[in-house]
């Protein structure tokens, strides 16, 4: 009899555990009962979203795959998160002074996202940072007498006269000087006005970043003024009794620091500076250690881009215990604290979903019997196929593939030469695959230590192509630039055991157009399990923590632009426990052709003509033409990726 308390073959818990969600996720991804992937992005446990059902609502909004959708509670509880961790430390140390986070918008510069981040961060006064004078412009009327903007960036004058404007209507506007130059240029334009200029230094530190942004700090560093260029920027505001009016100092890392040793080294290199100028007379408030609060992406110690060896709570502390310290140690009053945290508020929150559009298997041809007269090379192969189908012991099998490998060999050389017709070829290939498959199969099983060079290839060969509609150099640029991880995992059947390898690929024409590396319970792997696709159903795929920069930075390769957004808030009462508070449409066909110079009433020009041309010239009817040059129009107004319809079972 069938016993029903035994577990089953594989559940929700075994899924988790294969795509490493517990390294990646922060609590925010699981899996449920359906075999779906949830979302809980509140601090209720018990209010859980289904992917799916977000999936199946914002289709029936006519909102176009692939989408991105983001989760707009995330962004609050990452916000609360932070400074929650902050204050506690300081209780627990004794800190005399406060914290404050700013939020960097180049990470994120949509509205909704800065909007949720002020929002959520107003009982902690966030503020917030701006780099160039775009960003200056769109972050000017969000701030008011009582929230941080600091100005980073190179800085012309008209941004240095914006920035001294909105010191004079009160605004708490800091322009961080990042050059000598920007200095002189701000104490120039300040002389024509009543007023003091409030200003912070960047400084470059001794100590550098580690992982990819390394060069973000230390004497190389891009922006930030030398020890030598503080003192005398110091001894200027001396001389001109505007001393008081340097209010802030601040480093900055990296965007992502993987060893929190470094920041520890950081932080006390700056804070030594700080007490020097506290001790000469200077009244700095602030000190901002920057930004680079890292995310775990589910990588290990050999990817620090996409690993971090701390958490939260020990980020805070190596921050104020390490100012604490210093200040304590030189007799001096503490600094309020800030921190540009970006990536570490808004990676979580979004999530790229990405339908499948079909799957290249190499071992996908069926074993046809070879019967009749065949050359012997495909006999020969023939034979190894059943041989390997009987074997069991590892070095047997070793053998078989070994001799298959030749036979082939052999074969494609006969077909070059002209021996081997194409069918007997065909026949070769698809034994050959066959016994990959087997082979591959039995070595796997065989658990040896280390695996075997073969199997090692044999795993590479063996993994399908499944084909995306997305395009990686858009929704997850840093993955083709610096070698990015991202968590990807199918958005549901997960309650089924996925048996096929899989590489994901984008629609592009680029051959790095693919996902080459994935996170899952064995470490970063160049496949990912996935399940057989069938044609007649959807199989969406799920790429996260694509919150932090990813659109920002995406490149138009191809022409594919953004996609549909739906931006989603968590609402118990609400069907399936959340609402859709906004979808906003991708670029289309005509306006991605617009940003490149093809102009659609130069285009539709052009198509009449040369549709009426045809007509003229008797090729196709005048109908036909019609017809043509209607559905050419209608398809500029489409999105720029693949059309997809298909409901959801």
């Amino acid at each position: 009899m069938r016993d029903d308390t035994l577990k089953p073959e594989w559940g929700c818990i075994d899924a988790q555990t294969l795509y490493a969600m517990d390294k990646w996720s922060d609590g925010f991804y699981s899996v449920n009962a359906r075999g779906h992937v949830a979302v809980c992005p509140t601090s209720d446990q018990t209010l859980q979203i289904d992917v799916m059902d977000v999936i199946r609502a914002a289709r029936a909004e006519d909102v176009s795959l692939p989408m991105l959708i983001r989760f707009q509670d995330i962004i609050s509880s990452r916000v609360h998160r932070l400074n929650f961790k902050f204050q506690e430390t300081i209780r627990e140390c004794g800190y005399a002074g406060a914290y404050r986070s700013i939020y960097p918008v180049k990470v994120n510069q949509l509205h909704e996202v800065v909007a949720e981040i002020l929002d959520a961060g107003q009982v902690f006064n966030i503020g917030l940072e701006c780099g160039s004078k775009a960003e200056l412009l769109a972050t000017l009327p969000l701030v008011g007498d009582k929230t941080l903007l600091l100005c980073n960036g190179v800085k012309d004058n008209v941004m240095l006269n914006l920035m001294l404007n909105a010191q004079q209507l009160g605004q708490q506007v800091v322009p961080i000087i990042e050059k000598y130059s920007e200095f002189e240029q701000l104490m120039v334009l300040a002389g024509a006005r009543p007023l003091k200029p409030r200003l912070g230094v960047r400084l470059k530190l001794s100590t550098r970043g580690s992982g990819h942004w390394s060069e973000s700090g230390g004497a190389r560093s891009k922006f930030g003024l030398t020890v030598s260029e503080l003192v005398r920027l110091v001894q200027q505001l001396e001389r001109q009794g505007m001393a008081e009016q340097l209010e802030l100092l601040h480093f900055h890392l990296g965007s992502q620091i993987s060893d929190i040793q470094v920041l520890r080294s950081a932080v006390k290199e700056i804070a030594q500076i700080y007490a020097d100028l506290t001790l000469r007379g200077l009244r700095i408030r602030y000190l901002d250690v920057g930004g680079g609060l890292g995310v775990n992406y589910g990588a290990d110690y050999n990817n620090p881009d996409s690993f971090i060896n701390y958490g939260l709570k020990e980020y805070a502390n190596v921050i104020v215990y390490s100012v604490k310290e210093i200040c304590d140690e030189r007799g001096v009053p503490v600094p309020d604290l800030l921190s540009e945290s970006g990536r570490a508020l808004t990676a979580h929150h979004s999530l790229l979903v990405v339908p499948v559009l079909g799957v290249h298997k190499p071992d996908s041809s069926s074993l046809t019997d070879v019967l009749g007269d065949v050359p012997a090379v495909v006999m020969r192969m023939d034979m190894v196929c059943r041989e390997v189908a009987l074997i069991e012991h590892a070095a047997a099998v070793l053998e078989c593939y070994h001799d298959a490998r030749e036979i082939r060999e052999e074969g494609e050389q006969m077909a070059r030469l002209g021996y081997l017709p194409v069918e007997h070829f065909a026949q070769l290939d698809t034994l050959y695959w066959s016994i990959c498959r087997v082979a591959l199969r039995k070595l796997i099983a065989a658990e040896l230590s280390p695996a075997p060079a073969e199997q090692l290839e044999l795993e590479k060969q063996l993994t399908d192509l499944y084909l995306g509609n997305f395009s990686v150099f858009h929704s997850i640029i840093d993955h083709w630039a610096i070698g990015q991880i991202f968590p990807v995992m199918p958005l549901h059947r997960l309650l089924e055991k996925p048996e096929r390898r899989g590489q994901l690929v984008d629609l592009t024409c680029d051959s790095d157009g693919k996902v080459g590396q994935y996170i899952t319970s064995s470490g970063a792997v160049n496949y990912l399990p996935l399940h057989d696709f069938h044609p007649d159903e959807p199989y969406y795929l799920g790429i996260f923590l694509v919150g932090a920069y990813q659109e920002i930075l995406g490149d138009a390769h191809n022409l594919f632009g953004r996609v549909d957004e739906v931006h989603i808030y968590a609402r118990a009462e609400e069907e399936g426990g959340f609402w859709i508070e906004e979808l906003l449409k991708g670029v289309s066909v005509k306006e991605m052709l617009n940003q490149v110079q093809y102009f659609p009433n130069d285009l539709d020009r052009r198509m009449s003509e040369f549709v009426r041309q045809q007509i003229n010239a008797g090729r196709i009817r005048p109908n036909d033409g019609t017809r043509i040059l209607t559905i050419y129009n209608r398809h500029l107004e489409d999105t720029t990726y693949c059309n997809t319809r298909m409901d959801i079972r």
